[in-house]
């Protein structure tokens, strides 16, 4: 079937500022960057300058999405300051709803025919990019792992490294099959890929990865991991006890939900996002 582009915006009282003040809606760009923040203030110049000089060898044309989760820090002066230098960067600002929102509204706002997702702290470095691209054409999306052969983990903690496999194991009994990590904050889309599984995602937290896999999975799209460099922040935004007792309750949810059908028929979220309609791949 052929590719289909889709368009969305942010719905809610979403405030979405194009790079430059008084700019028209942005050209379709071959890779739009993901970077869902809340709170990153401190992290944030560094990440979007080591993005933007990647684009600036790479890929000149990409676009930069960061959609701010509510921050009550300077995170959205920081992108704003950013944007008044480089008009490839957009900012969707907006109340606290979780990571899995942010990413969401990202994603259907982004005009690439790729679309990557990039954690705000920027653990794994951006030249390791290159190795999704590489992949895009043989997958509809790929997946970054730290445990795929030739992948390292830097500075990880045991006590981390054994919850991640834990809850990777659980993931594989219940929802998403074949993947050692589903959980790396550092994801490539196609267009299309990402138009149906996130319009049809329900997830606002943590949850989200590994329900935009199993959606994935269920609409039969391909998808092919690569093995990356990842470092861990001692910044890390992860909370052991909580986190993993909200992570098992969303992967039941993804279960019972697929069970029940909820993920099936038109694509659609009650308002929270206004999409375009999709092509299902049925």
């Amino acid at each position: 079937a052929a590719r289909s582009r889709k368009a969305a915006t942010a719905g809610g009282g979403d405030m979405i500022e194009p790079g430059a003040p008084g700019a028209a809606t942005p050209p379709p760009a071959r890779l739009s960057i993901v970077i869902p923040a809340y709170n990153e203030e401190r992290r944030l110049p560094r990440t979007l300058a080591e993005v933007q000089s990647w684009i600036d060898r790479r890929e000149p044309s990409s676009e930069v999405i960061v959609v701010d989760d509510g921050s009550t820090d300077g995170t959205v002066r920081v992108v704003q300051e950013w944007q008044a230098r480089h008009p490839n960067v957009r900012l969707i600002a907006g109340v606290a709803r979780g990571k899995g929102m942010a990413v969401r509204r990202g994603m259907l706002a982004a005009t690439g025919t790729l679309r990557f997702l990039c954690d705000a702290d920027l653990s794994m470095p951006i030249g390791e990019l290159d190795k999704f691209l590489a992949a895009a054409g043989r997958a509809d999306i790929v997946i970054g792992s730290r445990e795929a052969p030739g992948a390292s983990r830097i500075g990880e903690s045991r006590l981390r490294h054994l919850m991640g496999r834990v809850f990777n194991l659980l993931v594989r009994l219940l929802a998403v099959r074949g993947f050692a990590d589903t959980q790396c904050g550092f994801k490539l889309f196609s267009a299309e890929a990402a138009g149906d599984v996130f319009a049809r995602a329900r997830m606002v937290g943590w949850g989200f990865d590994p329900e935009v896999l199993y959606l994935a999975q269920r609409r039969g799209y391909r998808i092919a991991e690569v093995a990356i460099e990842w470092h861990s922040d001692s910044d890390s935004r992860v909370r052991p006890i909580q986190d993993a007792a909200a992570m098992v309750r969303d992967l039941l949810a993804i279960r019972w939900n697929g069970l029940r059908g909820a993920y099936d028929g038109q694509a659609a979220h009650r308002g929270e996002v206004a999409a375009t309609r999709v092509r299902s791949r049925r």
